[in-house]
This record gives structure tokens, C-alpha cells and sequence, in this order.
């Protein structure tokens, strides 16, 4: 059990769990365009195990017993995403109703059981027919997803609680672009640049859609790292900064100032689109709200590698099972960070979480999360204006690149029954949102 209360966060502080469309739908018929996971995890060698997302943990039929783990948890909301293929298969073009109808029975669900929705359009499923036209590298993107984002405010707005444009935007321009971890698996640097600025383009011109078309309460959600020097020599505070302003400075500045860090365009100039600055002010749209996704630190250290601008290096804290150090310290400094430096506008928490082995009594992930909401409650101390925390994740899913092979999961899912069993983990939040002190 945690040694606090939910009382201690304030009336009005919200908390939830967390998934994404395509770690756990499945439902893949039923009218479902193809996205660029289906076929980067069809391709060998992209994906541990050659796992791909075609069942993932069902929640396409079994959506109604996952509310009722939310509901039964004390969980205030649940922070899910769209999958842009299956309300617009080719990406534009016609809409597939079953998916209409599917997130209208979800979202009703939620309402159901007083549950708040919180809704995010894009968690990296792109449909397949947008990266034949370039994805993230055609400028064009900004228009299409701004086309899907007045649909699902026309469709659902009326009854979410907030909705985000896209989650971790990092992670779809550099991640997927420069270091080809993620789908659609490019390692170029033309490629990284293009997509770093059309990822920020897209969000402005989808809010600007949103908003016309009445959605309220609107924001993105950036993953942040506490990006630390390896040693206290210059060369590696240098290496930091980079490494900083690559994670962090670009999306933070971009969004919330219209500008990107010096030392990076400098580095992509002849890459970036041509007169890219004549977009910042779409870029940077006011906001309602800002998601930040925190999970480890990045420790850096000047690169001995021509043409590398820096390395990453491992720290000596203790690991998660998917090797990411354990660093609550790291969420309250980013939190107090990006209030002082960039927003006063709300703070959520959007995802936090650990991988751990198998089985249901967790209790490192138990320590994990009092830790961490700890840390939230020492940035609110110091005058962050963080109003909710959502765990990742709800369910044991499909962890990407990672397969089937990496649990984060308050719930553990055996994938062969689909059978949901709740963990320590799960039975520790459930104790404290249910305390009535």
C-alpha cells in the first residue's frame, strides 16, 4: 500500500491509467485500414520474437471488463487513444463506421461508469497508405491530420474530457526517423528533420481543427528525460546540453515559445523544410494543458564518433526490467523545469510506469509508482501546477519494438485466455483511491 492518501493531492487532482490503440485492440477486421506497425512488425528482425499488434490484449471486444478494472480501481479517468486507421482506413477519404462505432460504445462506456476520457488522436499508428505519401516527411501530413481531427471532434468532442494531439512526438520524429527503433524505421538524418517539424506543424493545425469544430480542453503530450552530464567536464556539460535540447528544448520551445533551440538548427539546417519559420506560429497554438510522459534520465557524454554529435551512456541506478533507471527525482525537476521555464498552464502526468518480470505481485512497481507520486507531490510543493497523474499502463500490452516481452501493466494479461488478473500494483492504487481518511 502507498504511505499517503489521495487527499494529499488536492480536491480536484485527477487519476488515471493509461493505454494506446494499437497495444491493445486487436480488431484488426471489421473495416481497420493497415498502419505501419502491422507492417514494420511483419518485417524479420524489426520486432523481439516477431511479435506484431493483430490480437495484442483484445480490447476491441473486451472493453467493457477493462472499464470495469478502471471503474473497480477508484480510477477518476482513463486516457486512451483513436487509431486513426480504423475511423479513416486509407488515412483520408471515407470513414469506416465500425469504428465510429466502436469508440462510441467505449467512450459511452466510460461515461457509464464515471469514468473521464481522455482522448489522444495520434499514438504512432499511421496508416499505411500516408507513409506511401511521405508520413511525417510530407508537409501534407499537417493537412490530413488536421482532416482527422475535425472528424473525431465532430464525432466525439462533445463528450471527452480533454484531448491531446499526439503523444511524444519525440518518439515519432527521431526515434522512428533518425535512430529507426520505432515504425517507419528510417535512419536518415533529412528524414528525422522533415518529420521534427511537420510532427509540431501537424499538432498546430490539428488543434486549430479541433477548436473549430468546438472540442475544448486541449493540449500534446511530450516525453521529457532529466538529461544529466556523465561527468562534470565541460565537454560532457556540452554534450548534455545537445542531448537536452534534442529531447526536450526542441518540442518544449517549439510549442510553448514558436522557436527552436539554436544549437539543433544549426545542426539540421540543410535538412529542415525550406522557410520552416513561417509555420511557428501554427506550432505554437495556445494550449489548455500540457501532458508530460516521464519514465528515466539520459546521462551524456561527448561523442568519439565522427559526426556524432553525442553519446548516451549508462548511470548506476537501479533498472527497470527494460533497462531504464529509476530516477523519481528526475519527474519532480522536469515538472518545476517546465512551469518556471515554459507554461503555467495545468501539468499532467500522462504516463509514468515501469517494466517488471512476470507475475502479479510487483512489489519494485509498487515502490515505483509511491516514489514517483511523491515526486509529483514535491513539485506541487514547489509550486507546479500539476493536476493529475495516469499510470502506464492499465493492461500487460503489446510494448512495440519490445513485443509481448516487456510487462508494464498494472493488470497482468495472459495472452493466450486474454484472462486479466489485477496485480499488487493495482491493488496498491485501488487501497489509496478508495481511502477516505
Amino acid at each position: 500500500m502507498f504511505s499517503f492518501d489521495r487527499r494529499d493531492f488536492g480536491p480536484d487532482f485527477t487519476f488515471g491509467v493509461a493505454t494506446a490503440a494499437y497495444q491493445i485492440e486487436g480488431g484488426q477486421g471489421d473495416g481497420r485500414g493497415s498502419c505501419i506497425w502491422d507492417t514494420f512488425s511483419a518485417t524479420p528482425g524489426n520486432v523481439h520474437n516477431g511479435d506484431t499488434g493483430i490480437n495484442a490484449c483484445n480490447h476491441y471486444e473486451l472493453w467493457p471488463q477493462d472499464l470495469d478494472l478502471i471503474r473497480d480501481g477508484g480510477f477518476d479517468a482513463y486516457r486512451f487513444s483513436f487509431a486513426w486507421p480504423r475511423l479513416i482506413p486509407d488515412g483520408t477519404g471515407p470513414v469506416n463506421q465500425a469504428g465510429v462505432d466502436f469508440y462510441d460504445r467505449l467512450i459511452d462506456g466510460m461515461l457509464e461508469r464515471g469514468i473521464k476520457p481522455y482522448a489522444t488522436l495520434y499514438h504512432w499508428d499511421l496508416p499505411s497508405t500516408l507513409q506511401d505519401r511521405g508520413g511525417w516527411m510530407n508537409r501534407d501530413i499537417a493537412n490530413w491530420f488536421a482532416d482527422y481531427a475535425a472528424l473525431v471532434a465532430n464525432k466525439f468532442g462533445d463528450r471527452l474530457e480533454a484531448t491531446a494531439t499526439i503523444n511524444e512526438p519525440w518518439c515519432v520524429a527521431f526515434l522512428s526517423h533518425f535512430l529507426g527503433v520505432h515504425a517507419p524505421g528510417y535512419r536518415d538524418l533529412r528524414a528525422a528533420a522533415r518529420a521534427m517539424h511537420h510532427v509540431l506543424f501537424a499538432h498546430g493545425t490539428a488543434i486549430d481543427a479541433l477548436r473549430a469544430n468546438g472540442a475544448k480542453n486541449l493540449g500534446i503530450v511530450l516525453n521529457l528525460e532529466k538529461s544529466e552530464p556523465a561527468t562534470d567536464s565541460e565537454a560532457d556539460r556540452q554534450a548534455c546540453d545537445f542531448g537536452d535540447a534534442l529531447f526536450n528544448r526542441w518540442y518544449l520551445g517549439g510549442v510553448f515559445k514558436g522557436e527552436y533551440p539554436e544549437i539543433l538548427t544549426k545542426w539540421l539546417e540543410p535538412y529542415l523544410p525550406a522557410n520552416y519559420q513561417a509555420d511557428m506560429e501554427v506550432v505554437s497554438r495556445p494550449l489548455d494543458w500540457l501532458g508530460i510522459n516521464y519514465y528515466t534520465r539520459g546521462l551524456y557524454k561527448a561523442s568519439s564518433e565522427p559526426g556524432r554529435p553525442v553519446e548516451q551512456v549508462k548511470g548506476d541506478l537501479e533498472r527497470t526490467d527494460i533497462g531504464w533507471e529509476i530516477y523519481p527525482k528526475g519527474l519532480s525537476d522536469l515538472l518545476v523545469r517546465v512551469s518556471n521555464e515554459y507554461t503555467k498552464k495545468p501539468i499532467y502526468v500522462t504516463e509514468n510506469g515501469m517494466a517488471e518480470v512476470e507475475g502479479n505481485d510487483d512489489p519494485r512497481r509498487v515502490k515505483y509508482y509511491e516514489d514517483h507520486l511523491m515526486a509529483v507531490l514535491a513539485a506541487k510543493a514547489a509550486g507546479a501546477d500539476v493536476r493529475g497523474y495516469f499510470a502506464w499502463s492499465l493492461l500487460d500490452n503489446y510494448e512495440w519494438a519490445e513485443g509481448y516481452n516487456k510487462r508494464f501493466g498494472l493488470v497482468h494479461v495472459d495472452y493466450e485466455t486474454q484472462k486479466r488478473t489485477p496485480k499488487a500494483s493495482f491493488r496498491a492504487f485501488q487501497g489509496m483511491l478508495h481511502n477516505s481518511r
